[in-house]
């Protein structure tokens, strides 16, 4: 009987979801471009009818040809990203200039991307977000908080860039706020302070943003601007490391070694965080391998691991190959690599690798 009324409730659902999808055809051929776009974005998303990129080209296009906005930005969208369509970056940047003419603060904040990604034009790009976040696009003030920071197409200025990263995280945008508590934590365009930094991290976490609660997760380790609480830590880097933040992995695998001293959930975090591509998590899995900590010692996992930390531009990995091939640990003994991989650590800036190429070159 239950199977039979769930049966019947979906058979009445997808009845009505057609009769809502006919009616907005029926209403855009009559001349109602929004009513195209609704359909259009059924389309394009696959929401209620087989996701169709082609056939939500061809109502954007009908929308934008009867002057509406947000069918222009949406074509251009299509165009910018190869939907439906052969990616033309010339084509986007004719739709979205068109949709942000007639008002449209997507269509500028989008053409403010294509200017700073693809054409890298930055006093383009800080022409359109300016315009984007002057008609409330958050996501756009942080951008151009962004060339302030940095100094881009602009000249430097700390100062400007708070203002609109509190803008943004005003309008509710994570990433605005995250950045803001760098700067309180910094110091930059802002009196230092790391109670202010907490509250901006907090916001961002709570929004979702996973290298705000990495960041806030830092200050409770290390209690600045907050009273130091490991469970605190242990929890807000947990959070981000579930929500993909390789760094909050890390820190998870260093707070596990150093503080809790469990080799084993340490291992799994920075086995976590070293897929995900951070260089040092790598080395460090390395270093348990090597010294028999939470797993079985193995000399020649330790060689793969540090060897693909070095790889990844990580100073300390490489030194630690050279000691490897230097001593025979895990790998054939042979100097001449030693002292590539010395050399290589040297190269990056670590003086331990210099003095130990030296040291070989010198003692053959």
């Amino acid at each position: 009987m239950k199977n039979q009324l769930l049966k019947i409730t979906l058979i009445a659902l997808l009845s009505n979801l057609a009769f809502a999808n006919s009616e907005l055809e029926r209403q855009c051929n009559n001349g109602n471009a929004a009513s195209c776009v609704k359909l259009g974005f059924l389309y394009y998303y696959g929401d209620g009818v087989k996701q169709d990129y082609k056939k939500a080209r061809e109502l954007y296009n009908k929308a934008c040809e009867m002057g509406n906005a947000g069918g222009c930005h949406n074509l251009g969208l299509l165009y910018d990203n190869g939907y439906g369509v052969r990616q033309n970056y010339k084509k986007a940047s004719e739709l979205y200039n068109k949709a942000c003419k007639m008002g449209e603060a997507e269509g500028c904040s989008a053409l403010g991307d294509l200017y700073y990604n693809v054409k890298q034009d930055y006093k383009k790009a800080r022409e359109f977000w300016s315009k984007a976040c002057e008609m409330g696009v958050a996501k756009s003030c942080s951008k151009l908080g962004g060339l302030y920071y940095n100094g881009d197409g602009v000249k430097q200025d700390y100062k400007k860039a708070n203002e609109l990263y509190s803008k943004a995280c005003e309008m509710g945008e994570a990433v605005g706020c995250s950045i803001l508590g760098i700067l309180y934590y910094n110091g930059e365009g802002v009196k230092q302070n790391y109670k202010k930094a907490s509250e901006f991290y907090s916001k961002a976490c709570e929004m979702g943003y996973a290298n705000g609660c990495g960041a806030l997760g830092g200050l409770y380790y290390n209690g600045e601007g907050v009273k130091q609480d490991y469970k605190k830590t242990n929890d807000l880097w947990s959070k981000a490391c579930k929500m993909g933040n390789a760094g909050g992995c890390s820190a998870l695998g260093d707070l596990y070694y150093n503080v809790k001293q469990d080799y084993k959930k340490a291992r799994e975090f920075w086995s976590k965080a070293c897929e995900m591509g951070v260089a040092k998590s790598c080395s460090k899995l390395g270093g348990l391998y090597y010294n028999g900590d939470g797993v079985k010692q193995d000399y020649k996992k330790a060689s793969e691991l540090f060897g693909k930390s070095c790889e990844m531009g990580y100073a300390n990995g490489c030194v630690l190959l050279g000691f490897l091939y230097q001593y025979g640990e895990g790998v054939r003994q042979n100097d001449n690599k030693a002292m590539e991989f010395f050399g290589k650590a040297c190269d990056l800036g670590y003086q331990k690798g210099c003095d130990k190429y030296k040291e070989i070159k010198l003692n053959p």
